[in-house]
């Protein structure tokens, strides 16, 4: 049952693209305010969105990074940035994704996004174990 549940299918994916220990402190944080829209989120966006087959998790990730430039939502942003770069993405990946994001949402945000992400970029370097 638990497969077709989509809170647990969505707390599965989250965990997965997010990280153990993202979804833990979101977990543990939630309250009797938030609770409910942490269940609506795994439920519906990591639980049926997610699980959508047409696109696989990489251009899923790719989309949302993109998105959230274009929105200036720069903590989601931040987060799908720094979880992506340890799962499957490559700095070339977002370079791709924000020059696109330039033409179409605008120098602005991508200048932000560029910036936040090179941050990202060298805290996932400076926590990289050395050769």
């Amino acid at each position: 049952e638990h497969a077709t549940d989509p809170l647990q299918a969505g707390l599965a994916v989250r965990r997965a693209v997010l990280g153990d220990a993202h979804v833990d402190r979101a977990i543990a944080a939630a309250d009797d305010f938030t609770r409910e829209l942490q269940e609506l989120i795994t439920r519906y966006a990591w639980g049926t969105i997610w699980q959508r087959p047409g696109l696989d998790h990489r251009t899923r990730r790719l989309l949302v990074i993109a998105m959230m430039a274009a929105a200036g939502r720069w903590e989601e942003f931040s987060l799908h940035v720094r979880t992506g770069l340890a799962h499957e993405l490559e700095p070339c990946d977002l370079k791709e994704a924000l020059l696109q994001t330039a033409i179409y949402a605008g120098v602005p945000a991508a200048n932000t996004a560029f910036h936040l992400a090179a941050k990202e970029m060298e805290q996932a370097k400076a926590e990289q174990p050395p050769d």
